[in-house]
């Protein structure tokens, strides 16, 4: 069966072009276009993002073929004026115009002029590139996401909880790292905020630090150590937050879910973008992206994307904080049917460390002394440093056969250094009067060890798809067949010791002699996983859309010990399922309903059996109901989820290893992106976890305990609008509820806090600038606690940006 022509309509976002309610304005006849006047603030830009900018603003529905506007650009356009005025100016001199086709304006090329009279063209169009899975999002919302399912899917026909943060938002609220990123996105808690070497982040309770984040799809695998794959904001398209277990189609997991970023991708239309940054603590960075055609035909697609920074640490001390990345990227489309995009990143950083830890006297707890400031920096600077080098390459290919078949190949390798040492809170507070324990002297010297650690790592993982899309009997079905391979090689030598001069948290100084113990590990260890998936997206009846999978894995282990002349090697084998069914109601409703599991293996030996133990699961009971009204871009979503990690291993009183233990997330979680007003974005999102804790163990002390400190509730909003005249401003409110520390340990309850963010920039001609200030009120609060210290979260971030494009 041949492939039938594609039409124009199909090139066009018409649900990014229409709002809630979309007024009778856009479906009226030629002649009953509005001439009332509106409020316009569009820069200078490519026509293809301007006429999208103008849909947005006058809530029309447009279409026009991509072919007719790549490789133009538009001027600026503000002011008050009629639609039809904003956009003779936008397709001024483009050789372009439109007519009026029912409920749709349609932009075609200008007719040659003839001496006969005719009817004034109605130049009224716009466009955006149709959105796709692993592409570019105008603005905060997207429709569609692939990494709940690894198709191309709706969102909206998902049965599982996905939230998309996007470049535009990103970009909007002034996000730093990941952990910022998702700052606003329910179910996410980044503790230990201040944290300058990773992103401590959990999903629905459960960290993602191990095995790792995703990257195209494909996993960031890291073994437990300091040692992880870090990425960069600037580089990123889209970060998908997809709660839940998700072994069925990415093998070994946790079961709070994968966060899935998305690299930048080279662009059919010309992209030429340089951004500079200043900010608090010495901060200046230069960015640029570049992507285009690189000949007349659009085969061969370009984008380089990278960034260099010069900066310090948010401490006292003035630790570097230096970055340099950058990420070539290259497509060839020699047909509509093919595409294979080569993908490639290399970053080098070189910085200090900075987690903000200090003792539970003089921050959760008082201390005789006084409160100790949150910007005491209580390391070694000319002895702290954490240096990371990088790379990766891969490809992604795509091969449509026919109607039926397509089939995929997405391949990455990379590797990793790092070379990390910092100082380490050791015993605590020195006694330096025996005679008088309650004595202020008592509370203010604090010990200090050395910890370091020097690592390596190799990954290699492929992962090959077949999809077939077919009717059977009144059933349409998405099936996907995969076979997925990975390697991850990693060479640790850690030490822990030694020691410093004790350091007074109240008036430090730095500097003296140190020493620096014998690694007390030495290992070569080897991870590799092959797995085999199968899943069937299934659509029935009217309105009715099922996913089932299944996937089988084989994970095998080899570790040397170099420290003992010792190899040990384990393997484990699981099979994991999914299921869930989606309601998809003609008034914008998607109740659904899901299951899933997850499984993760176990290194430790049973001293019963000699062997390793089975691996730990996880499953997810989920209901929720999507709402995407028709004609818009908003996007509402709620769910409720019973979630439990099971089969881990606790330790009896006398330290010997049970697979008994179980731990429970139940709660609810909202999210909400919509234009309640043309140029204002509203997000917000709520989470109740009313019960995260553990429901059995070997310890019968660590029933009742949460694993994570994970607050009950937490809020966040942000609100931001951009004026006619090109101004923008935006204030967003974080709230974190109180907690009782890691594992419950805290000695006192630590509390909970509220920050507050804000932007104010603006846009002109082919300027964009803006001012981000995060934590605004520059709050002093603790991210985390455990039975000896506390962790403060980041104090105030200042950026300022100038954007220029062309």
């Amino acid at each position: 069966m041949s492939r039938p022509p594609l039409r124009p309509a199909l090139l066009v976002l018409a649900c990014a072009l229409a709002f809630a309610a979309v007024p009778s304005r856009a479906q009226h006849a030629d002649a009953e276009l509005p001439n009332t006047t509106l409020q316009f603030g569009i820069a200078a830009k490519p026509l293809s993002q301007a006429l999208g900018d103008w849909a947005l603003q006058t809530r029309m529905q447009l279409i026009v073929e991509h072919a007719l506007v790549r490789g133009k650009t538009a001027p600026a356009v503000s002011g008050t004026m009629t639609p039809r005025q904003a956009l003779n100016r936008l397709l001024a001199g483009s050789g372009l115009a439109s007519r009026i086709d029912g409920a749709a304006v349609i932009v075609k090329e200008a007719p040659a002029p003839t001496s006969e009279a005719t009817l004034p063209a109605v130049t009224v169009a716009a466009t955006a590139e149709e959105e796709t899975v692993d592409g570019p999002v105008r603005g905060y919302v997207a429709r569609r996401s692939a990494s709940a399912t690894k198709t191309d899917t709706p969102l909206i026909e998902t049965p599982q909880s996905v939230s998309v943060v996007t470049a535009d938002r990103m970009d909007a609220i002034g996000a730093r790292t990941l952990g910022t990123a998702l700052g606003y996105t329910p179910g996410v808690t980044s503790a230990y905020s201040a944290d300058s070497r990773f992103d401590w982040i959990s999903l629905r309770g459960f960290t993602n630090y191990t095995p790792g984040n995703y990257l195209d799809g494909m996993p960031l695998r890291n073994m437990n150590t300091w040692g992880l794959w870090r990425t960069d904001n600037y580089g990123l398209e889209r970060v998908d937050i997809l709660r839940g277990p998700a072994s069925v189609l990415f093998g070994q997991g946790s079961p709070g879910g994968i966060i899935n970023q998305t690299s930048k991708r080279p662009t059919a239309e010309p992209l030429r973008e340089m951004k500079v940054e200043v900010g608090d603590h010495s901060r200046r960075q230069v960015s640029g992206d570049f992507s285009g055609p690189l000949d007349d035909e659009g085969k061969w697609l370009y984008r380089i994307t990278g960034v260099v920074r010069d900066a310090n640490l948010p401490i006292d001390a003035k630790e570097k904080d230096n970055r340099t990345y950058l990420a070539p990227s290259l497509t060839w489309r020699p047909s509509s049917d093919t595409k294979l995009t080569l993908l490639s990143q290399f970053l080098r950083d070189r910085s200090g460390v900075v987690y903000n830890a200090a003792p539970v006297k003089g921050t959760l707890l008082p201390n005789p002394n006084g409160r100790i400031s949150a910007s005491t920096f209580l390391g070694e600077p000319d002895f702290d440093r954490f240096n990371q080098d990088q790379w990766m390459v891969g490809y992604q290919f795509e091969h449509r056969f026919s109607d039926t078949w397509t089939v995929r190949q997405n391949l990455r390798y990379g590797r990793l250094k790092v070379d990390m040492r910092q100082t380490w809170p050791g015993a605590g507070f020195i006694t330096v009067d025996p005679d008088n324990p309650a004595s202020p002297a008592n509370f203010r010297l604090f010990d200090r060890v050395a910890f370091g650690s020097k690592e390596k790592a190799k990954q290699f993982v492929v992962d090959n798809q077949a999809e077939a899309k077919f009717q059977l009997g009144g059933t349409q079905h998405t099936t996907l067949i995969g076979l997925e391979h990975q390697r991850s090689r990693f060479d640790q030598t850690t030490f822990y010791g030694g020691g410093f001069a004790p350091i007074d948290v109240f008036a430090p100084v730095y500097g003296g002699p140190y020493t620096v113990p014998d690694p007390f590990i030495s290992s070569d260890t080897t991870l590799t996983q092959t797995g085999i998936y199968l899943q069937d997206q299934i659509k029935f009846g009217e309105n009715w859309v099922a996913t089932v999978g299944g996937r089988y894995d084989s994970a095998e282990t080899e570790s040397t010990d170099r420290l003992t002349d010792t190899f040990t090697k384990t393997r484990s084998h699981k099979f994991t399922k999914r299921a869930g069914l989606v309601y998809l109601a003609p008034n914008g409703w998607a109740p659904y309903v899901g299951y899933s599991e997850s499984f993760t293996p176990v290194l430790v030996i049973n001293p019963d059996t000699k062997s390793p133990f089975n691996p730990e699961t996880g499953r997810q009971y989920e209901a929720g109901i999507r709402y995407q009204p028709p004609g818009t871009k908003s996007s509402y979503s709620a769910a409720i989820f019973d979630l439990r990690r099971r089969n881990y291993i606790s330790y009896t009183p006398d330290v010997q290893p049970k697979q008994t233990g179980e731990v429970l997330s139940r709660g609810l979680e909202l999210e909400a992106l919509f234009q309640p007003i043309p140029r204002m974005n509203v997000t917000a999102s709520y989470t109740w976890i009313p019960q995260y804790k553990v429901i059995a163990s070997s310890n019968p002390k660590e029933i009742g305990t949460q694993p994570n400190a994970v607050a009950k509730q937490r809020v966040a909003l942000w609100v931001d609008y951009r004026f006619a005249n090109g101004i923008k401003a935006g204030l967003g409110v974080r709230y974190s509820g109180s907690t009782h520390g890691e594992g419950s340990a805290a000695p006192a309850k630590v509390p909970g806090y509220t920050l507050f963010d804000a932007m104010l920039g603006y846009d002109f001609e082919r300027w964009s600038l803006a001012l981000n200030l995060r934590n605004l009120t520059n709050k002093a609060y603790l991210g985390g606690c455990d039975a000896n210290g506390c962790s403060y979260g980041d104090l105030r971030q200042v950026s300022a940006t100038a954007t220029y494009r062309w």
